[in-house]
């Protein structure tokens, strides 16, 4: 499900509650306050199903890196991102707020967010740097 920004949840809560109050009087309100505090629930719900899954894993730990550097998206919030790890990473630094995750195969996913949500990722495998001993100088004839 989409994130929704504060400025519309706002402005929806407020919505619900005056179409509430018009419609219904009182009952309306009750109602609408009813509905807003169960989905607030749904919420808390998904919140807590995410973290139990993460906490079930070593932190910074993931099955393969691979996998979370091509299921990760601009935009994404920094939740969505430990759903799809299924871990919390490694916090690396706060400015800008930069999480990694390395894999058995010592593969690392380094994430930076910004206002909260993905700003960059980059996947660095162990020996991406190219030996100079394993490329040959001419090409073989």
């Amino acid at each position: 499900m989409p994130a929704i920004r504060p400025a519309l949840a706002w402005t929806l809560v407020a919505a619900a509650l005056a179409v509430g109050a018009v419609g219904w009087g009182w009952r309306g309100v009750v109602l609408a306050v009813t509905v807003l505090a169960f989905l607030l629930l749904l919420q808390f719900n998904r919140v807590v199903r995410v973290m139990k899954r993460a906490s079930q894993m070593p932190v910074g730990r993931i099955d393969s890196a691979v996998m979370l550097n091509a299921k990760l998206e601009h935009g994404m919030s920094l939740m969505k991102v430990v759903q799809l790890a299924g871990s919390l990473g490694t916090k690396v630094g706060d400015a800008p707020e930069t999480w990694a995750w390395r894999d058995a195969g010592d593969v690392v996913v380094t994430v930076e967010m910004a206002r909260a949500q993905v700003a960059r990722w980059t996947l660095e495998r162990p020996g991406d740097g190219v030996d100079p001993t394993s490329v040959p100088d001419r090409p073989a004839e």
